[in-house]
């Protein structure tokens, strides 16, 4: 015989928020943004941030390889509420990125709750006291183990994180120094030396022309075919596309007339969003993307035609992988230094490379631009609900309820998931539409009384059905290899089915009816407390619906003066 608790009244005023901690691993681009949002929106939450690395900064802190720039205009790779008109130039390099995102840090104080060299190694899901529990490793050090718990767990590392040595066999039995592009030894001369570089993205295509120079040569190695385009956004940069540094004059007017500078980055970013159209398979925009890459291509390897023969795409439009823009890179190709090896890699030698036509192929240094471990599978076990670890349930391939959430794994988010949209566009904005979003489940819980939210499986298969379907219609199905489908030619999309303003869109309200949610006592309705609300008690208007006055929501302090025209008197 089971014996309910009563039922009790809270006795506090309807939506008095309760304090919420808050778990956010990695401190880059989205963990600074949602520290923001929630220092602004929920001051009363409780947040720690645990980052692995010895500085904040996530990918822009990790890779620091000769060339390494963003593509997107660095007046739209920058936080809505933090533009800057210091950049130095249209597309911006990481150091200077780096810097940025330093600045805005320092400025709006948003690593107060930061620990730095602090990775987290493990996380579970308590059901009973509805908390995470995680564990940290301070300093690398495996004995040095801290421990924390909160309400909300939220994993905003992101998908490029977590780099990798490409599986080639032999691969420690190079003799001479191996690099990757994310985890440069920048102690490392090149000058004069011969160089091996696997890899044609967008790492490889920054790092070849920038250390062409220094070099003795270069064997590029490459096993796909690849668009190579300018820059996002290129017809407000340099001629052909080219970068180019910002005039102190420019700079001035952007300082000096903020609806320019306002109207400046609108233009481009209406540009960057118009870019979706092009990923329509048989669209006019895709067949001139694909027709002016071509002859692009075609036009920049004319010194060496047999190149163009060998990389120019046949059978997938621009898109199927993202976008390289290339400045220098089909240009260091044909330089009398560059040999392109466009036969598989059989073993790496003592002394270099041998492919499979049995041809050795010797240098100095060893340059790995083979990018990132794209499984999304957590480097560390997230243990949720029944005891189900992510690592596992995401073996085989991941799904997310929108990008942001997984059933059984309540109270867990995650920016930029598996299904959010990478394909076009600044990055930044979206993490700030899903920030907003988080910042409303934290005061779900907080002000209604919640104390876990999970997806509906169901909302998890109409998200997967219709996300399939849409997709069908993209390049992005084309058969290329792609980090999009985890590193494979055929493998599963990991996109958002539709557009950045889509996603935008799509993220300004949450969905509750596809959550499953649990509730203090067991009851929706707890929150609604004593009988008053916390308008009653916290000095706002309590009379806001007849209008404020001076646009202000506080309640005046009223007297008969103010209104003694109307007052009777005897």
């Amino acid at each position: 015989m089971t014996i309910e608790t009563p039922y009790k009244i809270l006795e506090k005023p309807s939506t008095a928020p309760r304090k919420i901690k808050v778990l956010v691993i990695g401190a880059g681009a989205s963990g600074l943004n949602f520290a923001h949002e929630l220092y602004n929106n929920v001051p009363d939450a409780e947040l720690a941030i645990y980052e692995k690395n010895p500085s904040i900064g996530g990918t822009w802190y990790e890779n620091r390889y000769p060339g390494c720039a963003c593509d997107i205009p660095s007046i739209n790779y920058q936080y809505t509420w933090a533009p800057s008109t210091d950049w130095s130039s249209y597309y911006s390099t990481g150091p200077e990125i780096l810097q940025y995102f330093k600045s805005v840090t320092k400025q709006h104080k948003l690593d107060r709750d930061v620990h730095l060299n602090h990775k987290i190694i493990f996380a579970k899901w308590n059901e009973a006291e509805k908390m995470w529990y995680v564990r940290a490793e301070v300093n690398g050090d495996p004995k040095n183990i801290v421990e924390d718990c909160g309400e909300i767990l939220i994993n905003a590392t992101g998908i490029l994180n977590k780099w990798k040595w490409p599986n080639i066999k032999g691969l420690d039995n190079f003799k001479g120094p191996r690099l990757h592009s994310a985890n440069w030894d920048t102690s490392l001369s090149l000058k004069g030396k011969s160089v091996g570089v696997i890899g044609s993205g967008s790492s490889a295509v920054q790092i070849v022309p920038n250390i062409l120079d220094d070099v003795e040569s270069i064997t590029q190695f490459v096993r796909s075919r690849f668009w190579i385009t300018a820059g996002f956004a290129q017809k407000f940069a340099g001629k052909n596309g080219a970068n180019f540094e910002y005039s102190e004059e420019q700079r001035e007017l952007l300082k000096s007339n903020p609806e320019k500078y306002l109207r400046y980055r609108k233009n481009i970013e209406s540009d960057l969003n118009a870019r979706f159209r092009s990923v329509i398979k048989g669209s006019p925009e895709q067949l001139a993307a694909t027709d002016f890459a071509k002859n692009e291509m075609a036009q920049k390897l004319a010194k060496k035609p047999e190149v163009a023969e060998k990389v120019i795409p046949e059978d997938f439009g621009v898109g199927c992988r993202r976008p390289t823009p290339g400045n220098g890179f089909l240009e260091a190709l044909c330089d009398p230094k560059t040999t392109l090896v466009y036969n598989n890699i059989e073993e790496v030698t003592e002394n270099g490379l041998r492919t499979v036509d049995g041809i050795e192929h010797k240098f100095d240094v060893l340059i790995c631009a083979t990018g990132f471990d794209v499984s999304w599978i957590p480097h560390f076990p997230l243990i949720g609900r029944n005891g189900q670890d992510l690592r596992e349930v995401w073996k085989q391939k991941p799904e997310t309820y929108l990008s942001i959430a997984v059933p059984d794994f309540p109270n867990y988010l995650i920016f930029m998931g598996p299904h959010a949209p990478y394909a076009h566009g600044s990055v930044l904005p979206m993490v700030e539409a899903i920030a907003k979003y988080f910042v409303k489940v934290v005061k779900k819980l907080s002000c209604e009384s919640v104390t876990s939210f999970e997806p509906k499986q169901d909302a998890v298969n109409d998200f997967i059905i219709h996300r399939r379907k849409f997709l069908d219609r993209t390049v992005w199905n084309d058969p290329c290899r792609s980090w999009f489908k985890q590193g494979t030619y055929d493998g599963e999309l990991m996109m958002w089915p539709g557009s950045r303003i889509h996603f935008f869109e799509t993220m300004g309200t949450p969905r509750w009816e596809d959550y499953n949610l649990t509730f203090s006592q067991g009851n929706r309705f707890e929150y609604f407390g004593n009988g008053f609300h916390l308008r009653e008690t916290d000095g706002r208007d309590l009379s806001w619906y007849l209008g404020t006055l001076n646009d202000s929501d506080i309640q005046p302090q009223y007297t008969d003066d103010d209104i003694k025209e109307f007052l009777m008197t005897g």
